[in-house]
C-alpha cells in the first residue's frame, strides 16, 4: 500500500526538523566559536543497513552531506566484520580518520545507533570542527605537512560513550594529544547532546506514525529524490563537458595542481571522470575519496537546489574513482586542505564544465576558499594557551540575472565568520580592519561579488600563525566571457616590514610578537558574461559607491563617466567599439 502524499510530506518535514534541532542544540551548547558562532558542523539521520543519507539539517555544512554517509557506512561495515566493537543502546562512537569516509582530522564525527524494540532502526551522526586535534601546528592546518601524523591525532571508530557514560580513559588519551584540551569537554558534551535530542525527537515521530509507515516514507523519499535528479539531468544536452581547475600549490612543492574533469551527460545520468588530474602530492592538498564524491554531490546541489537531500539524489551521479590522482588519497598522505579547499576546486570544476550547458543555472566561479587561518599561543594576561581559528567568506560568481553576492560563505558550507567582538574577547587580538574588498569581483555583464579585507594584530604574548587557503595564484575564473576575480592575498607585517609567503596562500609556524599584524584579502567571484555588455548605469553606480575608480570603469567595462559620475553615452560607445 502506497503512502499518501500528505503523510509523506509531514514525515519528510519531521525528519528535517529532527536534524535542524540537532544542529541548533550542537551550536548552542558548544564552547568553540568555530562551532558555536561559525556553525562549522552538521547533523543527520542515516540508514541502519548501508549508512545511506535519510535527512540532514538545513543549517549543516553541505560538504558533509556525502562524507557523513560514507563514514557511517564504513562504521557499519567495520562492526559487521568485527573491526569495531558492536554497540549497545547508549553507545556513541567517535571517529576522525580521513581514510574511513572522512575529511580532515579536525572534522570529528560522532555516531549513535538509534534503537526500536531492541533493533537498530537508523543511525544518528554529526560532525563538528574541533579547533585543534594536535599535530605540528595549532589548529591542524599544517601547510607543509608530508604525512597525516603531522596533522594531528587520528581516531578509528571507538565508543567514547558506553551505555550513555563517557569513557574517561579514551577521553584522557584524546586530551593528552590535543592543545587547549580543557575546553574540548564542552564540545564533546554538546556533540553528544545533539544526538540525544535527535533520538528523542525521532522517537516522537515514530510513536505518532508507526515504524513501518516511517520506514516506508524513507524509502519513498529516496526513490523520489532519485527521480527528481534524473529529471534535472535530462535538462542537460547529451555530450561531454570538460574543464580544468587549478590549486595554487600543495604547500610543499610550489607548483600548481590540476583538476581535470570530463562530465558525460547521457540520458538521465551524469558520469564524472577526473582522469588526467595531478598525481598525489607531497603536501596537505590531497583529497580522500569520500570528500571528492561529496564535492561533486554538493556542486550538483548548487545547480539543482530543489532536489531533496537524500541518498537517492546521488544515485544518477556516477563518479569514476580517480585512482592515481591527488583526489583519491590513501594513508599516509596529508589531507588537511581537502575539506576546506580541494573540495571547492572540485565544485568549481563542475561549475566550469556545465556553465555553457546550463547558463541559466550555473554561476561563474565563487571565491572557493574557506580562508583557514589559525593562531596559537599563550595569553600572559590569562595565563593559559589558546588556539584561534578564523574562517572567512569571499565573493560569489556572477550569474545570468545578477551580480555575485559579496562576502558570501564558502561553496562547501554555510559557515559564517565568528563575530569580531567574540574573537577579540576570547583571544589576545585586535581587528584593525574588517571590510569588503571592493573592486575584487571579476568584470562581467554581471560582475563577481567582492571578497573580504581584514587585518589582525597580536596584542600580547607570543604566537605562531598558520594558514591553508587557495586562489592566491589564480583568481576565481569568469564564465561566458567574464573575467576572473581578484586572487587571495596574505601579508604579514613583522617589525613594520611586509612579508608575502612563498606559497602565497599557504604557510605555517610564522612567529608573531605583540604589534605584528596579518592582513588577508579573500578572492572576489568571477564575472559572468562580456564586461562590455554591462549596463553603463550599473557601472556608474559602482563608481559612485567607491567600488571602482572612473579609470577602472573605462578599462574594465568600457564605460566613460562625466565629472559627476554620470554616464557619457558618446564616449562610452567609442570605448566599447574600440
Amino acid at each position: 500500500m502506497s503512502i499518501d502524499p500528505i503523510t509523506l510530506s509531514v514525515i519528510q518535514s519531521g525528519l528535517q526538523q529532527v536534524c535542524d534541532e540537532m544542529d541548533l542544540t550542537f551550536s548552542r551548547a558548544a564552547f568553540s566559536p568555530v562551532i558555536a558562532e561559525a556553525n562549522d558542523r552538521s547533523d543527520g539521520i542515516y540508514s541502519a543497513e548501508d549508512g545511506a543519507l535519510i535527512a540532514q539539517g538545513a543549517g549543516g555544512l553541505p560538504v558533509f552531506v556525502g562524507t557523513m554517509q560514507y563514514s557511517t557506512r564504513t562504521l557499519i561495515e567495520m562492526i559487521r566484520d568485527g573491526r569495531a566493537a558492536a554497540p549497545v543502546p547508549g553507545d556513541i562512537y567517535i571517529v576522525n580518520d580521513p581514510y574511513l569516509g572522512g575529511t580532515h582530522l579536525m572534522d570529528v564525527r560522532f555516531a549513535m545507533p538509534f534503537y526500536r524494540d531492541g533493533e537498530i532502526f537508523c543511525w544518528l551522526s554529526n560532525t563538528g570542527h574541533w579547533p585543534d586535534t594536535g599535530g605540528a601546528v595549532p589548529g591542524g592546518f599544517s601547510a607543509s605537512a608530508t604525512s597525516v601524523e603531522q596533522e594531528g591525532l587520528r581516531l578509528p571508530p571507538v565508543r567514547l560513550f558506553k551505555e550513555g557514560k563517557l569513557d574517561e580513559e579514551i577521553y584522557a588519551i584524546i586530551r593528552s594529544n590535543i592543545r587547549v584540551s580543557e575546553q574540548r569537554i564542552g564540545d564533546v558534551k554538546a556533540q553528544a547532546a545533539a544526538l540525544l535530542v535527535g533520538a528523542e525527537r525521532l522517537g516522537r515521530i515514530l510513536d505518532r506514525y508507526g515504524d513501518e509507515t516511517v520506514r516506508q516514507a524513507i524509502g519513498e523519499l529516496r526513490t523520489r529524490a532519485a527521480e527528481q535528479m534524473r529529471a534535472c539531468i535530462r535538462l542537460i544536452p547529451e555530450g561531454v563537458y570538460r574543464s580544468v581547475a587549478h590549486i595554487d600549490s600543495d604547500g610543499v612543492v610550489n607548483e600548481p595542481l590540476e583538476i581535470r574533469l570530463a562530465i558525460t551527460a547521457k540520458g538521465d545520468t551524469l558520469e564524472f571522470d577526473f582522469t588526467g588530474s595531478s598525481k598525489p602530492c607531497l603536501g596537505p592538498m590531497n583529497s580522500v575519496l569520500a570528500t571528492t564524491l561529496s564535492s561533486v554531490y554538493l556542486a550538483m546541489r548548487h545547480i539543482f537546489p530543489d532536489v531533496p537531500i537524500s541518498a537517492g539524489a546521488f544515485e544518477p551521479l556516477l563518479v569514476k574513482r580517480p585512482e592515481g590522482t591527488f583526489l583519491d588519497a590513501h594513508y599516509p598522505r596529508p589531507v588537511s586542505g581537502c575539506a576546506a579547499e580541494v573540495s571547492q576546486r572540485i565544485a568549481e570544476a563542475v561549475f566550469l564544465a556545465l556553465v555553457e550547458a546550463l547558463p541559466d543555472r550555473v554561476t561563474a566561479a565563487p571565491a572557493g576558499s574557506s580562508g583557514n587561518f589559525a593562531l596559537g599561543g599563550t595569553d600572559p594576561e590569562l595565563g593559559r594557551g589558546y588556539v584561534m581559528y578564523q574562517i572567512s567568506g569571499g565573493g560569489y560568481g556572477g550569474n545570468i540575472d545578477n551580480d555575485g553576492l559579496a562576502n558570501g560563505c564558502s561553496t562547501i558550507g554555510i559557515s559564517k565568520a565568528p563575530p569580531v567582538e567574540i574573537m577579540e574577547q576570547q583571544f589576545p587580538v585586535l581587528y584593525h580592519r574588517y571590510a569588503l574588498r571592493e573592486g575584487s569581483g571579476g568584470a562581467g555583464r554581471h560582475r563577481g561579488g567582492f571578497g573580504l579585507d581584514y587585518e589582525i594584530e597580536l596584542r600580547r604574548g607570543q604566537a605562531t600563525a598558520s594558514f591553508v587557503m587557495d586562489h592566491g595564484r589564480f583568481g576565481p575564473p569568469g564564465a561566458l566571457g567574464g573575467k576572473a576575480g581578484r586572487p587571495n592575498s596574505v601579508t604579514i607585517w613583522k617589525d613594520g616590514e611586509a612579508i608575502t609567503p612563498e606559497h602565497l596562500s599557504k604557510a605555517q609556524d610564522i612567529p608573531l610578537k605583540p604589534g605584528d599584524r596579518v592582513r588577508v584579502g579573500t578572492p572576489g567571484g568571477g564575472g559572468y558574461g562580456d564586461p562590455m555588455t554591462r549596463a553603463p548605469e550599473a557601472v556608474a553606480e559602482d563608481v559612485r559607491l567607491g567600488r571602482y575608480s572612473p579609470e577602472e570603469a573605462a578599462r574594465l567595462f568600457g564605460v566613460a563617466l562625466t565629472a559627476d559620475h554620470g554616464v557619457d553615452p558618446e564616449a562610452t560607445r567609442t570605448l566599447r567599439q574600440a
